[in-house]
């Protein structure tokens, strides 16, 4: 089998934030989420088990879909998607809120959602989220693809990522 079939697949570059104890943002870089009605609108996304995002989701309820743009930094993917937000502060500032759940500084638009239901998969959580709010915060960039991320970008995918291949 040829894994790298499944690099085919469309994908975007999100950040899925939460809040873990204390009131503390955090968040997670992913590239699965994706919109499964129209009516009510609600969304899916997978986060690893090991991310301490899946942790605070699943405490609290709610989180952000942040969606990345191609002129996005790529510092963020770096500070989301290769630290943990158990032993570091992945806010730099007090984020901007939307609909009360932290808004990454550089997002070309927000999504914000309650947790209805939860699939669980070997090594990751599929949280289906009844979306709350939505907001295009930069209308000027276009969506990241993972495709983009990959080619322009040259950038990685981290261990806990569903499309991790080991080189």
């Amino acid at each position: 089998m040829n894994n790298w079939a499944l690099t085919k697949l469309s994908y975007g570059v999100y950040v899925i934030t939460s809040w873990a104890d204390g009131g503390k943002p955090t968040g997670c870089v992913a590239n699965s989420a994706m919109q499964v009605t129209s009516s009510p609108a609600t969304v899916a996304v997978s986060i690893n088990h090991d991310n301490f995002t899946n942790e605070c989701i699943k405490k609290n309820g709610r989180f952000a879909v942040n969606i990345l743009g191609e002129n996005s930094a790529p510092s963020i993917i770096g500070n989301f998607g290769f630290r943990s937000g158990r032993d570091s502060d992945k806010f730099a500032a007090p984020p901007m809120l939307q609909d009360f759940l932290p808004v990454v500084d550089g997002a070309i638009a927000c999504i914000t959602c309650k947790v209805i239901d939860t699939m669980e998969s070997a090594t990751h959580t599929v949280f289906l989220g009844e979306v709350t709010g939505a907001e295009i915060l930069n209308d000027a960039d276009e969506p990241m693809t993972y495709a983009y991320y990959h080619k322009v970008i040259k950038g990685k995918s981290p261990k806990n990522a569903p499309t991790y291949i080991a080189e």
